[in-house]
C-alpha cells in the first residue's frame, strides 16, 4: 500500500512528470513486446489504471478502439471516458441498434471506423443521428437483410468513405436484381475515394457493375469479390485493365471455375498489367500454367499468393512463378494435389523470405517436406500443414538438435501418423510456440501433451479435440499461458474441468462442444476459478443444467459470449437483464 501511495505521488505535484511525459512512458510499456497477448495487454492497463486518477486518465485516453457487446447507459459517458476514440466495433452488440446509435452524442466527430456486421437489419434510421465526413471504413458483412435502398443510403451519406465491406448479404431477392445494380452502380459513383472493398456474395454483380467499379474509384487499391457468379473471365479482364493501379485482388468465379477454354489470352494478360500487386488470391479458380507464366514474365511486388483449391495447374506453372518472386511472405496452396516431397523439397528453394505458408490437403507430404520448409525458410512463424502425412518418415539428423525459435504456430489438425515422439521434437524445436493445433490427431497421448506443455510455456493457443483420452493433459505448475482451449468432442468429466481451473488462471476461451461427460459442477468451477473467461462453449453438452447460463452472467462479468446447453430457452426476465450484457446462443 505504502508503495502503490508513493507511485501516486510521484505522478503530480511539481516534482512529477507532466501528463504528456507519463502518456509517452506508459504508451511505450503498453506496446513494448508485439507478442503480448490480449491478457497481458489487459492486465497492464487495469494494473496502471488502478495507480492513481492521472494514470486512469491517461490510459482512457490510450484507448483509440472499442468492441461495445451490451447497451451502456448513457451513451455519451462511453466517449466520455474514451475521448480518443476513432474506432467502434458493434459486430457483437445484442440490442436495438437503431436505439443504440441515435443515441449518440452529435459531438462524435472523431469516428473514423465503424463496424456492424452480424445483425439483422441494416441500421440506416440511427446512423441518421451520427452522419459525419470523418467516417473513412464501414464494415457491414453478414448482415441477414441488406436492402438495396440501404447500399443507396451508404452512398448518399458517407461520401468519404476509403474502406466499406458489405460482404455476404443475405435475403437478396432475385426479382430485384435491377434495384440492387443501380443502387451500387451510385455508389460507384457517389464514394470516388474509395481504396478498399469487399463486394462477396453479391450475385447481381455483373461485368458492367464491376468495370464501373474500377473505372469510377481512381484510388481503389484493394477488391474482394468472392461468389460473385455473374462476373466472367472477360468482365474480369476488361475491369482490372481499367485499373492497373491495384495492389491487391481476391476473386473466385465458380460459374467459370472448370471452363478452360475461357481462359484466352485476353484474360491471361490481364492479370500482367498489375504491375503494383502484393497479394493476389485466386482461391477455387480455373488457371493455368499460362496464367503463372504471364504473371512471371514482368513479375509484380507480390508478397502473398494464396491459390487454394484450384485447378489446371501444375508443378511447372507455380515453380516457375515464384522463383520470380523473392519477396514472398504468405503461400496458400491447399489441395495442390500434384505435390509430393520432392516436389516441395525443390520449391523452397525460392521461398527464403517466407512468414505464413499453408499446404493443408496436400495428402503427400511428408516429414521430409515438413524439415525442407524449416531448413529453407529462416523466417517462418506459421505452418499450416494440416491433412498431409507428417508423422512418416525420420528426422534429419542434421536437423535433430537445431531451435526454431521464430516458429509461434502449427496447425496440425487431422494428422493421424502423428505420435508422442513428434510431439516431444517439436517441444525441443520450437520452444516459443504459442498455438498448437493437433484435432483429430488420435495417437497423441497425455503424457505427450504434458511434456510438450512443461517445456514450451508460452503456448496460449491449444486446440486438442476429437480426442479419445479422458484425460487430455495434467501439468503440475499453476502458471499455465494458456488462454484458448479446444477440447470438444472429448471424453473429459468434472474433474479434468477441475484441474483445468487450476492450471489455466489466465484461461480467456473455452469450449467444450459434444464434451457430453461434463456436468453443472465442472462448468461452476471453471467459470469460478478462471477469472477472465470471456467465451464458453456448452453446444450438445446434455449433463449441463440450462439454468447455469444465468449464473454464469452474474458471477462472470468479464463473459461476453456463451454458446449455451441443449434445451435453453431463457425467460424474459433474464433476457432484459442479464443477456444485453452478453451475448448467449
Amino acid at each position: 500500500m505504502a508503495s502503490r501511495k508513493r507511485m501516486a505521488t510521484a505522478t503530480g505535484g511539481e516534482r512529477g512528470l507532466p501528463e504528456d511525459g507519463w502518456e509517452y512512458v506508459l504508451s511505450k510499456l503498453l506496446n513494448n513486446n508485439e507478442n503480448d497477448s490480449v491478457y497481458d495487454r489487459k492486465c497492464c492497463l487495469e494494473t496502471l489504471s488502478l495507480v492513481s486518477k492521472q494514470f486512469l486518465s491517461i490510459t482512457n485516453h490510450s484507448v483509440h478502439s472499442f468492441a461495445l457487446i451490451y447497451n451502456p447507459s448513457p451513451i455519451h459517458r462511453l466517449f466520455q471516458r474514451f475521448p480518443n476514440l476513432t474506432s467502434l466495433d458493434l459486430s457483437h452488440f445484442r440490442g436495438d441498434l437503431n436505439a443504440l446509435l441515435s443515441r449518440f452524442p452529435i459531438s462524435v466527430s472523431h469516428l473514423t471506423s465503424l463496424n456492424l456486421s452480424n445483425h439483422p437489419t441494416f441500421p440506416a434510421l440511427g446512423l441518421k443521428t451520427i452522419l459525419n465526413n470523418t467516417l473513412t471504413s464501414l464494415t457491414c458483412s453478414n448482415i441477414a437483410s441488406l436492402k438495396f435502398t440501404d447500399i443507396t443510403f451508404i452512398a448518399d451519406s458517407f461520401l468519404f468513405l476509403q474502406h466499406l465491406d458489405i460482404s455476404f448479404p443475405r435475403g437478396l431477392s432475385d426479382d430485384q436484381a435491377d434495384h440492387y445494380n443501380n443502387a451500387f452502380n451510385l455508389l460507384t459513383h457517389k464514394l470516388s475515394k474509395l481504396r478498399k472493398v469487399n463486394l462477396s456474395g453479391h450475385f447481381y454483380i455483373n461485368d458492367s457493375s464491376f468495370l464501373q467499379l474500377c473505372v469510377n474509384c481512381v484510388f481503389l487499391q484493394e477488391v474482394v469479390i468472392f461468389h460473385c457468379p455473374l462476373i466472367t473471365h472477360a468482365g474480369i479482364a476488361s475491369a482490372i485493365r481499367h485499373r492497373p493501379t491495384l495492389n491487391s485482388f481476391s476473386v473466385t468465379n465458380f460459374k467459370e471455375a472448370k471452363e478452360i477454354k475461357n481462359l484466352n489470352s485476353y484474360f491471361i494478360d490481364s492479370f500482367a498489367t498489375l504491375r503494383r500487386l502484393t497479394c493476389l488470391d485466386l482461391s477455387f479458380s480455373c488457371i493455368t500454367d499460362s496464367l503463372l507464366y504471364s504473371l512471371a514474365r514482368q513479375p509484380p511486388p507480390l508478397t502473398k499468393l494464396v491459390l487454394q483449391g484450384c485447378s489446371h495447374y501444375t508443378y511447372t506453372g507455380i515453380s516457375h512463378l515464384l522463383s520470380k518472386c523473392p519477396s514472398l511472405q504468405h503461400l496458400g496452396l491447399q489441395h495442390a494435389k500434384f505435390f509430393n516431397d520432392q516436389l516441395f523439397i525443390d520449391l523452397c528453394a525460392f521461398l527464403g523470405d517466407l512468414v505464413s505458408i499453408n499446404v493443408s490437403g496436400c495428402d503427400e507430404l511428408t516429414d521430409s517436406a515438413f524439415f525442407a520448409l524449416l531448413k529453407n525458410c529462416p523466417l517462418l512463424t506459421e505452418i499450416r500443414m494440416e491433412a498431409t502425412n507428417i508423422g512418416i518418415g525420420p528426422i534429419p539428423s542434421s536437423m535433430d538438435s537445431v531451435v526454431y525459435h521464430q516458429v509461434k504456430s502449427l496447425y496440425l489438425a487431422f494428422n493421424s501418423r502423428l505420435q508422442d515422439k513428434d510431439i516431444n521434437t517439436f517441444s525441443l524445436m520450437f520452444p516459443n510456440m504459442q498455438l498448437l493445433d493437433l484435432t483429430y490427431c488420435h495417437y497423441i497421448s497425455q503424457e505427450g501433451v504434458d511434456i510438450l506443455l512443461n517445456r514450451c510455456r508460452k503456448i496460449r493457443h491449444l486446440y486438442f479435440a476429437f480426442i479419445p483420452l479422458d484425460k487430455p493433459f495434467s501439468i503440475n505448475f499453476e502458471a499455465s499461458s494458456l488462454e484458448v482451449l479446444n477440447l470438444s468432442h472429448s471424453r473429459i468429466d468434472d474433474e479434468v474441468l477441475y484441474d483445468i481451473s487450476k492450471i489455466c488462471p489466465r484461461l480467456l476461451q473455452l469450449n467444450l462442444k459434444r464434451c457430453y461427460k461434463v456436468t453443472e459442477k465442472g462448468v461452476r468451477l471453471v467459470v469460478e476459478n478462471c477469472t477472465h473467461l470471456r467465451e464458453i462453449n456448452l453446444q450438445h453438452c446434455p449433463k449441463v443444467s440450462t439454468d447455469i447460463v444465468s449464473w454464469m452472467i452474474f458471477s462472470r462479468p468479464s463473459l461476453r459470449k456463451i454458446t449455451a446447453p441443449p434445451h435453453f430457452r431463457p425467460h424474459e426476465c433474464d433476457r432484459k437483464l442479464l443477456f444485453g450484457r452478453c451475448l448467449v446462443s
